[in-house]
Parts: C-alpha cells; structure tokens; sequence
C-alpha cells in the first residue's frame, strides 16, 4: 500500500487578521506564500476542514479562498488528490521579502565578560588537524581493535548495552570494578570502586575537582608552566592561582610554601609533567603530601598518560603516599583513543559522593554502551595486553623521532629528556618566537605547539612539543626534513 503524503503546515497563515474581510485576507495570505516560496508547486495543501479549525474560522470561508485561487490558476483540485498549489507555477522564481533597512551606523555585539573568555578557551583548546606532531593522535589501526568489536557486538547482542534510561553518574560498577582492580596492580593507587567515578576524560575531571575543592578566590597552585585546559579551569572557577615554577625534579615545593603555604589544593603531573616531561622527583612528592597534610589541602594529581612509559620502572601514584589527600585523575584518552571519551576521578570516599553530585550537573554520565565494553575489555585481559602492544609500537617511533631530529637540529636546539608519554619537547634558541613558528609549521602541515603561553608568573621559554604515536616511522622522517627547514628559514 502507498503511503500517502504528508500536508505541510503554513505558519504564515496564523497571523492573518481575522476581524473583517477573512476570506479574502486568507487568499492573499496564500498568493504571498506562493509567491515567495513557503508553498512550493505540487505541495498539498491542509484540508478546508482542518485549517478552518487551526485558523478557528468558518470552513465555508476557507472553500471560498481556495476557490478563487483556484480559478486564478495558483491552486488545482483533484478528486481523491486533495488541493495542490498549481504544477504549472514550477517556472515561477519566488519573491524574496525586502530586507530589513539598514541601521545608520553597524553596531558590534557587546559580549559579556565570561562569553569572551571562553570564546578564547575554545580557540586555545581547539585540536590541531591529524598531521604530523600532533599532540595525541593515536596510531591509527591499533585501537579499537577486533577485540573491542567483538566486545561490542557481544554486548550489544546480550541488550547489556542496549538503550535505556538515566543510570549512576558514577558510573557502571561493572568499570568501576574494572578501573578499581587496574589502578591498584599499575599504579598502586588504593581505592575501592566506590570511590571511582567516571568522567568524559581528564578536562572533565580537573573541573569536577575544582568545582568539589574550590570556593571563589582560594588560591591554589598550579605548575608553572602548566596543561592549559588547567588553567582555564582555574581562570573559570575565579580562583587565585599561584604559577609554582617547575625545575628538573618538577613542581618547586618550597617555591610555593614562600608564595602561597595557605593555597587550598595543588594541581600536579607528577607522573610526567605537562608540557616539560620530567616527573616530580620522591623529594619533592613527600614534601607536597606533607604540606598536604599540615595545612589541609587538596592534591589533585592528573596521571594522563602513565602507562605509556618506555625505560625503567615509573614511580608509584601520589594518591598511594597519601590516599586521603589525593584526587587521582586518569583517563583513556591516550592509550585507546580520544573519541571514547572516558575517564575517571578515584576520590577520598567522604568526597566521593560530591563528585557524582559534580557529575551529574555537568552531563548526569558517560555513554552506558561504551562504559560496558571497556568494563569487559579490561576485565578479560585485553587492556592490559593492548598496553603492551601499544607501547612497543610508541616506543619504536619515539626512537625514529630522536635519531632523526639528532641529525638535522640546528645549533641552540635540543630535546628534553624524557621517557614517557606522546610527545617530546623540543627547546629553541631563548630569542626565538616558537608561538609565530608553529603558526608557519601549520601552514606547511605540520602541527606543532607552542610551549611559551603556558608559561604564567616565570619567564616564558620557547619550544616546540611534537607528538609522535600516530604517525609511522616514515612519515615522522619527512616531517622532521620539513621542521628542519623551518628552523633554518626562521634562524633558529
């Protein structure tokens, strides 16, 4: 059986003036629709009866209507068909409404303080395009695997991921579990799954912690230089933050007991700070527990990418020394792929249930079906195993990245050193410009990124982080040739 086709509503027909002469208003209010398009040739129109009652008027003055128009030629009637506008009207160009007159002098939109600021959040976290050095691309291929798939299909077949209503913002407890048990063999991080709450990744989390920790204007303090997606937290929330310079061994703990010994809470990557690479040294993460401790106050400690380690043995989580001090901070992004879109915060068990009160203003929680297969991909071994894959691979095109930079890097140019993560920092000459250098290497398809605005209350240095995972030993070698020429070209 054909299906028959749908009237088209008109919602220029509701503003006719129904006081006087309504039939013929309503015949021009139908040559108008006509004419500048809202009615189209062949569309049906509603029947006499049942835009007589959306209009609440007479059905005999709607009749009336469609029979003039239709002995004008703008309407054709067929038995069984109902009321067309007219075929033959195809030709005829619709008319366009005047444009509104133009005010006498253009005036800008004023915006409001916070649109302005976060119209340059957005600009300044914006991703660079999937080129070569970009930061956190992941190799392409690798993840989701034909294990994940399976899992999906599996999940998806049993209806355990099937769609249903709103769940706890904390989580599955089948993840929680998951996370729970992955955290306390990789990381030593000691937690229970109540006390795990899943997020859509680390920016999430470090805007619950602040939203939980926070009040207006305590001071904190903050790296320096620091993952701007913190600092734009901080600038967000309204809080007074203290820049706390980074040195070889990370986060100067006694550089910030002289700024700020009072601050509320401590955002750190002690496992590999962002952007520099070292990790914070044992020294330096009892001194910040024990201040921790003493004062009281908060450490917020942003793990994003421990897993991706490529010599040695990494130091144990922060959270471990002091678990009720501790709001621990991983994510999925780097060693799966960023579109999951999963992470999750692993709180003291007294703040615990403030996350999820923080979780569920934010967006109630994570998509169901995906938090079900990462709970059974890590629960069955493949997440493990997918680490290991994952970090040879890395490891392979971190070394092809190294050699190839070794033999083209201009004078006053070197690498830091590091063993961990997706990217490596490249230093420039202290009177090079490396924010007008990544600008050059985009338009030459090469996206690099800036170090120097991360800098806040210390001196900016220029670099360069270029990111490796996702781009095979072969191409990272042409886009070094490339980078190579753009340091030449800008004498650096």
């Amino acid at each position: 059986m054909s299906k028959r086709r749908a009237t088209i509503e008109i919602p220029s027909l509701h503003g006719i003036d129904r006081t006087a002469h309504v039939g013929r208003r309503l015949a021009q209010a139908l040559r108008n629709a006509i004419a500048c398009g809202e009615l189209r040739p062949g569309e049906r129109l509603p029947s006499t009866r049942s835009l007589a009652a959306s209009l609440k008027i007479a059905r005999g003055t709607v009749v009336e209507a469609f029979d003039q128009l239709t002995a004008e030629g703008y309407l054709e009637a067929r038995v069984g068909a109902g009321t067309r506008v007219a075929a033959a009207l195809t030709d005829m160009a619709p008319a366009l409404p005047p444009p509104p007159p133009a005010p006498a002098a253009a005036k800008a939109i004023d915006l409001p303080a916070p649109a302005a600021r976060l119209i340059s959040i957005a600009r300044a976290l914006t991703p660079h395009p999937p080129v070569p050095f970009a930061i956190a691309v992941p190799a392409s291929g690798i993840a989701p695997d034909d294990n994940w798939r399976r899992l999906g299909n599996r999940m998806r077949a049993s209806r355990q991921a099937a769609p249903s209503g709103y769940h706890d913002p904390m989580g599955v407890l089948e993840l929680r579990i998951a996370i729970a048990g992955h955290v306390r063999r990789a990381r030593a991080v000691h937690c229970e799954p109540e006390q795990v709450i899943v997020t859509s990744g680390t920016q999430q989390g470090l805007y619950m912690a602040g939203r939980v920790l926070l009040s207006h204007d305590d001071p904190v303090w903050a790296e320096d230089p620091a993952y701007p997606g913190l600092t734009a937290v901080l600038d967000d929330l309204g809080v007074r933050t203290h820049r706390i310079p980074v040195d070889a061994q990370g986060m100067n703990v006694e550089r910030g007991l002289e700024l700020c010994p009072e601050a509320r809470a401590a955002f750190v990557t002690p496992s590999h700070q962002y952007p520099v690479g070292m990790p914070l040294s044992m020294a330096r993460r009892n001194a910040l527990v024990a201040w921790a401790d003493q004062n009281p106050a908060w450490i917020v400690e942003d793990d994003y990418d421990s897993e991706l380690r490529y010599a040695g043995h990494p130091f144990p989580s922060m959270q471990g020394l002091r678990p009720s001090r501790v709001i621990y901070l991983g994510t999925f992004s780097k060693v799966l792929f960023p579109s999951l879109r999963l992470g999750y915060v692993i709180a003291p068990a007294p703040l615990a249930e403030a996350f999820a009160g923080a979780r569920a203003i934010l967006d109630r929680h994570s998509p169901i079906s995906e938090q079900h297969v990462l709970a059974a991909y890590i629960r069955e071994g493949y997440f493990e195993a997918h680490i290991r894959r994952i970090r040879g691979l890395y490891a392979e095109r971190r070394a092809v990245l190294l050699a190839a930079l070794e033999r083209v890097l201009p004078a006053g140019c070197h690498v830091q050193p590091s063993d961990q993560g997706m990217h490596i920092l490249l230093w420039l000459p202290e009177d090079a410009d490396d924010v007008r250098l990544a600008a050059r290497a985009l338009s030459a398809g090469l996206a690099v990124r800036a170090i120097s605005p991360m800098y806040g209350a210390q001196k900016a240095r220029p670099g360069l982080m270029l990111g490796f995972g996702g781009f095979p030993p072969e191409q990272l070698q042409a886009a070094v040739g490339e980078l190579a020429k753009l340091l030449q070209e800008c004498g650096t």
